[in-house]
């Protein structure tokens, strides 16, 4: 299968249509960065399958439709198709009749993608299985992204394995595995589920066959019950019409009652109106005198309110002027002291103004000795200055070189420690460098590991070959296992079957007399034509209907010569002795001639189950009875117990052969386990070893360099000592140079004295300046609050003089009304006087009105009792009129609804029910009571039977169809699921073998590859950290020339990168891709291994047919190619694609 050519339309930034032709050799892309050179890549993922959005780099599916620009509107759909070669029919059965194949792919945004090949819809899987089986796909080691050699650099070894599984090219065989098992998983929980639905169908047939006698006891009870409802129902009926009769005569007799009590309460009603009429007007005369009392009474409290008020006003006009005249000798005294106060303050006033005239000129003075002695505090403190300067210079050098020379000395003091530190260690190296025997050792355990790893890895194929042969065994015996327990199964669901079928009817009740007989076999018809339902009643003489001992039988006539007694076949209870005496057993063509020679009473039967009886009834066999059927059942029963037993010893047997090929494959797993396991183990003691020898490998190699650091270290010690004996000598000399402190801090101390006598002085004549500028504001201050206390004296005594009079006409208007208020309480005692005999008067007149209203009262509560007694009379009357009436309506209804429910429940009406009940005519009526007691009992008794399903035995066969249905899908499954793990084993056998062989393969083309890009070094292939291929991961170990073996990791970046490129081809000899698509993996590589890098695509070229697309920044690698594809993005947003042939151009150039 080829690539011929790619067609993108709205895919991304590729919104035109746009056709990548890829021709074999090398194909390069190029353009600048972000101009959608990766588009292409993805694109071709895309339409092989990738499903990520994430490896499409976006964050979702839709957003690799366009998504519009500043010019161009977004797109809803994006299609990319790939044009493939296949003319060598090498696509799977489905598509494999064209000699090229359309594989499209088209997304419409918010609704998914649709997947075509040649124009019909597939499913993803299908397209993605079609480049699997090509060992190519979106995710295939030959589709080389931007980072990818990065990513399989640092990718764990099992993540490495893909690489192998593309080589071996069972990538399809993995997806088929996978959808294997899933069928696999899926049949298994079909058949978990179908096994539940078994035993629950079980369940339910169980219960429906116990449901079915259940309906036959619940038929018999429901008889009888319907028999004593009607029973009750009609006594219930007849003694409704006699209470309706009853209730109808005491409605008569409460009528007459009603109107006797109506004259009664109409006379009483009307001597209680005349009483009433009275009333009112004595009750108005009684109201009039009480409210004349009360007025009264209120005007006497009113005059005594009126005396108390003016009393305490008088006091208080009192209280009043004593304070006015208080008020008045205060304001005479302030006007007096006013006069004394003003002079006093206009004395004060001059005296300070004269000492502040005098104060004006000492403060004058003191100003100017302040300035003088500031200046002189100005000049010493210039002078201390310049002292303090010169001492702290001179001090600060000293000390700084007494600090270098301590930092020297320490200096010396470390670099002597280093020196013998690095003495020391450097001896040490070189005597561990010197020994050669742990290096030897360890090379050694190397290869000794190696020797244990191989021997194991051969003795854990022999366990696994062991423990195939043992698993194939025991599937072997798994089949006649669950044969012989499928026959079991099905003998005993039989048995159930038929021994839940004897089981239905009332037999709990009175079991029927069947149940206790055994007949031989074949002689089943010939029973049940002779007593037919007889069997089915009971020998119990409690049942309704029942068999029972009818004495001897010496007087019964005998059978006719030479006819055999059916009782000779058949063993049965002794109530059943003489009807089978009398039953004789006959060939069918003799029961003819035979039948006229029977007594009374005596009959003939075939084994047919034909019939002659005595009275010239015959009856030819055709169906087989419901008692021969029961009979048949019983002894198919009794056979199948015995067959049941016979396939119980061969289920045991089997199952004990499959039990010990159980236990040997179990053996056989722990013996692989144990051998894998031993194989691991001596896998990673090899890796230590090997971990082990590349560690002291480096070990010596980081020796011999911390040997010759040490020794540089230890020259520049040596230089540097030196230098800080050089040092210490200069620091001693400046420090011999500086001048003497000791004059200099006597100079200080004297600069020191001079200016604290200075500041002396500055504050001595500052305090006096401030004490005398001090005085000055406070006489000021003082001055201002004289002015201020002149005018407050002045405003008090204008105050006075007003607030005088003010309580003069206060007094005077007090006085006047105490001299009013004096005269009124004389006034209010005579009208008090005169109010006492008014309200005397007023109390008897109402005394008398109160006594007549009494008497009228007396007569009406006579007259209303009277009325209310003849009215409860009448009341009590119409009440038990109305009781009758309602006893005579509800014994009318309660007859009314019983003959309802009699027409409702039994269809007739109610004269007519007597014939559904067990009533005899003439015959006295039972007691309701028993009758209800008995309905009650068989009702418990029919309601303990719980819900009970009429169509149970409906249910029971078409459950037991169903049965039959899905135990054969059940054993279509257990046939399937064998079959699915034999396909799995397969498969994993065939990819084990297939990945063996193509690591063999890819490690020879990886080493050869590995020493052509190197010019030399060694490296291989391991599967490490599982003795099981598919499941083991692929570790690089490498040896460029001139350096040690290590793992990819610990190589340079240029090296990783030309070892993973070494990898990736390996891969394409061995199973070459289609394609291969690399994208920017030279960034990493200098001009040399570019270089290196383009012989190795020129000469992949000529090995293989796959077609290499190559995008790239490299004008190295540009050069290379034979084509080149152009991307650019003249418009933004928008790429467009240009090719340029440069073979084509080559020949041109030559030409000309």
């Amino acid at each position: 299968m080829k690539f011929d050519k790619l067609r993108i339309l709205g895919f991304k930034t590729f919104v035109e249509p746009t056709e990548f032709l890829i021709a074999p050799g090398l194909t390069g892309v190029v353009g600048p960065n972000g101009c959608g050179k990766s588009n292409l890549v993805e694109a071709l993922r895309w339409v092989m399958g990738e499903n990520s959005y994430k490896n499409m780099r976006a964050s979702g599916m839709d957003d690799v439709i366009f998504a519009g620009s500043g010019h161009r509107p977004s797109r809803n759909t994006a299609e990319v198709t790939l044009f493939l070669d296949n003319r060598e029919r090498r696509a799977p059965a489905g598509f494999n009749d064209t000699d090229a194949l359309e594989v499209t792919r088209r997304i419409e945004r918010e609704a998914g993608s649709v997947y075509r090949i040649n124009g019909r819809d597939v499913r993803a899987r299908d397209v993605q299985l079609l480049f699997a089986d090509a060992s190519t796909g979106p995710r295939s080691p030959a589709m080389v992204r931007q980072g990818q050699i990065g990513e399989l650099i640092a990718a764990k070894p099992t993540q490495r394995r893909a690489i192998l599984e593309e080589a071996s090219g069972i990538s399809g065989l993995h997806s088929r595995r996978h959808e294997a098992e899933i069928r696999l998983k899926a049949a298994e929980q079909n058949l978990e589920r179908l096994e539940d639905v078994l035993v629950q169908i079980e369940s339910q047939l169980e219960n429906l066959k116990r449901q079915a006698r259940q309906a036959t006891r619940y038929r018999i009870m429901s008889s009888e019950i319907r028999s004593a409802e009607a029973t009750i129902v009609y006594l219930r009926w007849l003694a409704a019409r006699d209470q309706v009769a009853e209730a109808e005569a005491q409605l008569l007799d409460a009528d007459k009652a009603v109107s006797m009590t109506a004259e009664v309460q109409a006379r009483t009603a009307r001597e209680q109106a005349l009483a009433a009429h009275a009333l009112p007007g004595l009750r108005d005369k009684e109201a009039a005198c009480a409210a004349a009392l009360q007025r009264l009474r209120l005007g006497a409290g009113e005059l005594e309110a009126d005396e108390r008020r003016i009393r305490e006003r008088i006091a208080e006009l009192e209280r009043r002027l004593a304070q006015l005249a208080q008020d008045r000798v205060r304001e005479e005294n302030i006007a007096r002291d006013m006069a004394a106060a003003l002079a006093k303050l206009d004395e004060e006033e001059r005296e300070l103004a004269a000492a502040n005239a005098e104060v004006e000129t000492e403060a004058e003075d003191l100003r100017t000795t302040l300035a003088e002695r500031e200046a002189a505090l100005a000049a010493s403190e210039r002078d201390l200055s310049e002292r303090q300067q010169e001492i702290a210079s001179t001090i600060a050098a000293r000390q700084a070189i007494d600090r270098t020379l301590a930092d020297l000395a320490e200096r010396a003091r470390k670099t002597e420690v280093e020196r013998a530190t690095i003495a020391r260690e450097e001896a040490e190296l070189a005597e561990r460098l010197g020994e050669g025997s742990e290096l030897e050792e360890a090379r050694v355990a190397v290869e000794d590991a190696a020797i244990e790893t191989e021997e194991a890895e051969s003795r854990a194929t022999l366990a696994e070959e062991t423990h195939r042969d043992a698993r194939a065994a025991a599937d072997a015996a798994r089949g006649p296992l669950a044969e012989a327990e499928r026959e079991l199964q099905r003998l005993e669901t039989e048995a159930k079957t038929l021994s839940k079928i004897l089981n239905v009817g009332a037999a709990d009740l009175w079991p029927p007399v069947i149940d206790r007989i055994t007949v031989a076999a074949g002689f089943e018809a010939a029973l049940g034509a002779a007593l037919g339902d007889d069997l089915e009643a009971s020998a119990d003489e409690a049942a309704p209907v029942h068999w029972r001992d009818a004495g001897p039988a010496d007087a019964d006539p005998k059978l006719p010569d030479g006819i055999a007694p059916l009782a000779t076949y058949v063993k049965a209870p002794p109530v059943l002795a003489r009807r089978l005496a009398q039953i004789g057993l006959v060939a069918r063509a003799d029961g003819p001639a035979l039948q006229k020679r029977l007594a009374a009473g005596q009959r003939l039967v075939s084994r047919e189950g034909d019939l002659w009886r005595w009275d010239g009834l015959a009856a030819a066999a055709e169906a087989p009875t419901a008692a021969a059927q029961r009979l048949a059942s019983r002894n198919r029963l009794i056979e199948l117990e015995t067959q049941v037993e016979v396939a119980r010893e061969i289920v045991a047997d089997r199952r004990a052969d499959s039990e010990a090929k159980r236990r040997t494959l179990t053996d056989a797993e722990a013996a692989e386990r144990f051998a894998r396991e031993a194989h691991r183990a001596a896998q990673k003691r090899e890796a230590d070893a090997r971990e082990a020898l590349g560690r002291i490998e480096r070990e010596a190699g980081q020796v011999a360099a911390r040997l010759s650091a040490l020794r540089e270290a230890g020259d520049r010690l040596a230089a540097s000592a030196e230098e800080i004996a050089a040092s210490r000598v200069e620091a001693e000399m400046a420090r011999e140079d500086l001048p003497p402190v000791v004059g200099l801090e006597e100079a200080l101390a004297h600069a020191r004295a001079a200016v604290a006598l200075d500041r002396a002085g500055v504050a001595e004549a500052r305090a006096a300046l401030q004490g005398a500028s001090r005085e000055a504001e406070m006489r000021v201050r003082r001055i201002e609050a004289i002015a201020r206390e002149r005018e407050s004296w002045l405003s008090r005594s204008t105050n006075a003089e007003s607030q005088l009079a003010v309580l003069a006409d206060r007094a005077f208007e007090a006085e006047e009304e105490r001299a009013a208020l004096m005269e009124r309480p004389g006034e209010i005692a005579l009208e008090q006087r005169r109010l006492v005999n008014a309200i005397a008067e007023a109390e008897k007149a109402r005394a008398e009105a109160a006594d007549a209203l009494a008497v009228a009262e007396r007569a009406q509560a006579e007259a209303d009792r009277l009325a209310r007694s003849a009215l409860e009379s009448m009341s009590g009357a119409r009440e038990a009129k109305v009781r009758a009436e309602e006893r005579y309506e509800a014994a009318r209804n309660r007859r009314i609804e019983i003959e309802a429910r009699i027409r409702e429940a039994f269809d007739v009406a109610p004269p007519g029910l007597v014939g559904l009940t067990e009533l005899k005519e003439g015959a006295p009526l039972p007691d309701v009571d028993g009758i209800e007691r008995r309905l009650e009992r068989v009702r418990q008794e029919r309601e303990r039977l719980g819900a009970v399903n009429l169509r149970a035995e409906d249910e029971a066969r078409e459950i037991d169809e169903r049965r039959g249905a899905l135990t054969a899908e059940r054993d279509d499954l257990i046939e399937a699921i064998k079959r699915l793990r034999q396909g799995i084993y397969n498969l994993n056998r065939e990819a084990r073998e297939r990945l063996m062989a193509a690591f063999e393969t890819v490690n020879n083309h990886f080493q050869a590859l590995f020493t052509l890009l190197f010019g030399g070094g060694t490296a291989e292939l391991q599967l490490v950290a599982s003795d099981d291929p598919l499941e083991a991961g692929l570790e690089i170990m490498a040896r460029p020339p001139g350096k040690k073996p290590s793992t990819m990791t610990l190589l340079s970046g240029g090296e990783q990168a030309l070892t993973a490129m070494a990898l990736i081809f390996a891969v394409f000899l061995t199973n070459p891709a289609p394609i291969c698509v690399l994208d920017e993996v030279d960034a990493p590589l200098d001009d040399a291994n570019v270089e290196r890098y383009c012989d190795l695509l020129v000469d992949m070229t000529r090995q293989t047919a796959t077609r290499f697309v190559v995008i790239t920044h490299n004008p190295i690698t540009m050069a290379r190619m034979d084509r080149l594809f152009g991307v650019t993005m003249a418009e933004r947003g928008v790429s467009m694609l240009v090719s340029v042939d440069l073979e084509a151009a080559e020949r041109i150039l030559e030409a000309v």
